[in-house]
């Protein structure tokens, strides 16, 4: 099994798969139930994660999708049930929306130590049809456990959060982490991504599990994030094209 991957136990029945080894640092969280298991995003592809998540668990396993970025969706080739929201379906299965190229470039952006067998002039951007559809308020039962679908755009047009209430985790994929969160792009909105970190405010979260570098962060970003995104409202500021805003251990690209 490749190197590449890093595996850190959350609790008993839920791991942290990481790319430390890469500058987008992407984390893929495998959460295991009595009858089945579910696999949040797949990072990179650029080595083989479903090898990790059979070394963690035998039961069959749907992978949830918190956004179709390439950086997310690049391990989907492994496996045989996926889910997506209704809203990036299309990007899924018909359109990627960033050329193969910009994709490239962004993967190879620095040099790294990727893992044997890895040839840049192989790597594709995953296309198939998803085999289920996500919608807001979906619950998903994993047999033992349940976890909630939480529609949030705005990083992109159907990105989701996942919400498991009874240990009050929240899985925020591109909406919450510590760094720079991008609603800069086409595709992107600023008033919506304000409008989905008031969503996720509003539930009670005891940790989150980020799609991106720091692994053990502060709850408190959540409101920091809100607050960041209110100022620059109020400031009228709020648009695509204003640049970086600085917030300390967060920034906002609009």
């Amino acid at each position: 099994m490749s190197d590449w991957f890093t595996i850190e136990q959350i609790d008993a029945y839920t791991y942290a798969i990481s790319e430390y080894k890469h500058w987008e640092e992407t984390h893929c969280y495998l959460l295991c139930g009595t009858d089945k298991a579910i696999l949040i995003d797949t990072g990179l592809g650029v080595a083989n994660i479903r090898e990790v998540v059979d070394s963690l668990t035998t039961r069959p396993v749907l992978v949830v999708t918190t956004h179709v970025h390439w950086d997310h969706i690049g391990g989907h080739k492994y496996f045989d049930s996926i889910a997506v929201h209704d809203a990036e379906t299309d990007w899924l299965s018909v359109k990627f929306p960033i050329p193969l190229s910009v994709v490239k470039s962004n993967l190879m952006r620095d040099p790294y130590d990727f893992p044997s067998g890895f040839s840049i002039d192989n790597y594709e951007i995953f296309q198939d049809a998803p085999q289920r559809i996500l919608h807001d308020g979906d619950c998903l039962d994993l047999g033992n456990r349940q976890l909630s679908v939480i529609h949030t755009p705005g990083h992109s047009p159907g990105h989701c959060c996942f919400y498991e209430p009874e240990r009050k985790y929240l899985y925020s994929g591109d909406l919450i982490y510590q760094g720079c969160l991008d609603a800069f792009y086409p595709s992107t909105d600023p008033q919506k991504f304000w409008q989905s970190v008031k969503k996720v405010q509003k539930l009670g979260v005891a940790r989150i599990m980020p799609g991106h570098h720091q692994l053990n962060i502060p709850v408190d970003l959540i409101d920091r994030i809100e607050k960041g995104f209110s100022e620059l409202a109020t400031s009228g500021k709020l648009e695509q094209g204003n640049g970086i805003f600085d917030f300390g251990d967060f920034q906002i690209h609009i």
